[in-house]
């Protein structure tokens, strides 16, 4: 009874969503409830921004603890930066909120396909956390004010201000393009000073930090154990890393808590005079703030290990002896065609200028077929492959959809042996691989067999045949919208998502539909005339750009496909 009622918990936000199948079909609730395709953090859109207390953590505990835990049958191990090594995941407080904080971006310019992979890997933690019943506590900051917005404000004549919103709402945009879920709060440096003077505060009571003419630094030598999240030695600190070397430091490799005021830059009054905080005190405290000083998951790229992340344990455990973060999470570096990516070597990539010529959805698909942990090499080619990919899934799902509304199944919920070992195949298949360290790739790559065999139900002559053809196709489809959702790939519509492919693969072939269509109909025309040269001429034409002609019963249609030179370049490799 418990575990059906935290079930229906869990469906009461998703019940307007999951009580029509895709081909319109009334689910029966208690199916739907079995079917939750997580996020349940739908309702955490409304969710007002509020900060730590344990008051509310017992509260979520007692409501959690009814039966949502019993119900978690697979085990998740993650690869914890700090430990070296994959463990399983225990959170904290079993019954109540996983807290993650995650660390945002510093908006001064378009967000790049490195944001995308952060945080798309970080949604994919999110979603699949939920996925496992658990209720979860996402934080993910913005630093809006830092020496890289007020130098970039000072170039283009804007206030800092401005600037870092306009390029927050940009991000966020981006986000929602590529199908990122909202996290429960999104905290500014510029609203949590008082949290932040309050940290430093106590960090110099604990003898942790000094002071020098209105500057704050945090003395490494008060905490023995600096180094131990990256491995490095006191000698190997950046000590310059977003700041100039400051010989009235006691150690080279202490950093900045607060910065005194210059001229023409933002400042607030505190204890030590005007100024404005370091670079790494933020996250201490808006992460204390919101989750409590001790918390499950922290996450970021691998750039942040050192000294970023470094440095935040060191003032946490000096503000707070006790606080501890239990999982520390970092996914790899983003290569362009095989190279660094940077501003310097010409081939830094924005978001907005992959989305211009590819789905996002496509994006995303590519970032999630490299281990998060491991560095992925972008390159046109491969984003190539996975569009098509991409369309051919949604594809596949359509025509699904479509002949299960045409068609009327059979009633009973029985379903052959095949269809049924499919369905298990892919579900042990995706948890497994999740379970795994989010092996998204390998979950992905579990579709493909469950797309084949509905494409054979679809088309062939045997699979049309097939003993509850119909019954087999939904049940096939709904399993592959689950993996789809936690994965962040399902879309609202496959007909919408199908068209907006098509309209990309024509604006990177520089051609309008209307054009394809009338080179559809010289080729159709050529063929009637037995003009047999003429019309392979036009097919391949097209097919040299991307655009794939299909000849059918009902006349010639056309598809995205990959380039004909690329093909034999992806064939090759």
């Amino acid at each position: 009874m418990a575990a059906a009622a935290a079930a229906a918990r869990r469906a009461a936000g998703l019940l307007p969503l999951l009580l029509s199948s895709r081909s319109g079909a009334r689910i029966p609730l208690h199916r739907a409830v079995s079917q939750i395709p997580p996020p349940c953090s739908y309702r955490l859109l409304s969710q007002q921004a509020k900060p730590f207390s344990a008051s509310a953590s017992a509260s979520a505990s007692a409501s959690a603890s009814n039966g949502a835990t019993a119900e978690r049958t697979r085990e998740l191990h993650l690869y914890n930066t700090k430990s070296r090594k994959k463990e399983q995941f225990r959170p904290r407080d079993p019954g109540g909120e996983v807290g993650m904080y995650v660390c945002g971006i510093t908006p001064y310019d378009d967000s790049h396909i490195g944001h995308a992979r952060a945080y798309v890997a970080f949604d994919v933690v999110y979603r699949y956390l939920r996925y496992l019943d658990y209720e979860v506590r996402y934080v993910r900051n913005f630093t809006d004010i830092d020496d890289k917005i007020i130098a970039r404000a000072n170039q283009l004549g804007e206030d800092p201000f401005n600037l870092s919103k306009r390029f927050s709402d940009d991000f966020l945009l981006d986000m929602a393009n590529l199908q990122c879920l909202p996290p429960s709060v999104e905290p500014r440096v510029s609203d949590h000073i008082d949290e932040i003077i309050n940290m430093i505060k106590q960090i110099l009571d604990n003898s942790c930090a000094y002071v020098v003419g209105g500057d704050v630094y945090f003395s490494v030598d008060s905490f023995p154990d600096y180094g131990e999240l990256s491995g490095r030695k006191l000698d190997d600190n950046r000590a310059g890393e977003r700041v100039s070397v400051d010989e009235r430091k006691r150690n080279p490799a202490d950093f900045a808590l607060w910065k005194a005021a210059k001229d023409g830059e933002p400042w607030w009054d505190s204890p030590w005079g005007p100024g404005r905080p370091g670079w790494h005190i933020e996250c201490s405290a808006m992460s204390a703030h919101y989750l409590g000083h001790s918390f499950d998951i922290h996450g970021g790229g691998e750039d942040l290990i050192f000294p970023h992340h470094e440095n935040e344990i060191a003032q946490s455990r000096a503000a707070c002896c006790d606080s501890t973060i239990n999982y520390w999470i970092h996914n790899g570096f983003v290569n362009v065609n095989s190279q660094k990516m940077s501003k310097s070597l010409g081939n830094f990539v924005t978001i907005r200028k992959v989305i211009e010529m590819y789905h996002p959805l496509a994006l995303r698909m590519f970032l999630l077929g490299t281990h998060y942990r491991s560095p992925i090499n972008y390159t046109i080619e491969q984003l190539n492959v996975t569009s098509d990919r991409l369309y051919y899934t949604y594809q596949t799902l359509l025509d699904c959809e479509e002949i299960c509304q045409q068609q009327q199944s059979n009633t009973g919920n029985s379903l052959p042996a095949n269809t049924l070992n499919y369905i298990q195949k892919l579900h042990e298949e995706f948890e497994t691989s999740m379970s795994d360290d989010l092996h998204t790739s390998v979950a992905l790559a579990a579709i493909s067999e469950p797309l084949k065999v509905m494409n054979d139900l679809l088309h062939t002559r045997k699979g049309k045949k097939q003993d509850k053809r119909l019954e087999s196709l939904s049940a096939l489809e709904e399993k592959i919208r689950v993996v789809l959702s936690v994965l962040g790939l399902l879309p609202s519509s496959y007909h919408e998502a199908l068209q907006q492919l098509r309209d990309k693969a024509l604006r990177r072939a520089s051609i309008t539909e209307e054009l394809v269509v009338q080179k559809i109909e010289e080729r159709t025309a050529a063929r009637k005339a037995k003009q047999y040269e003429k019309s392979d001429e036009i097919r391949k034409e097209l097919a040299a750009i991307g655009i794939a002609l299909m000849d059918g019963p009902d006349g010639t249609t056309w598809r995205p496909s990959l380039p004909i030179l690329e093909e034999a370049v992806v064939a090759k490799t």
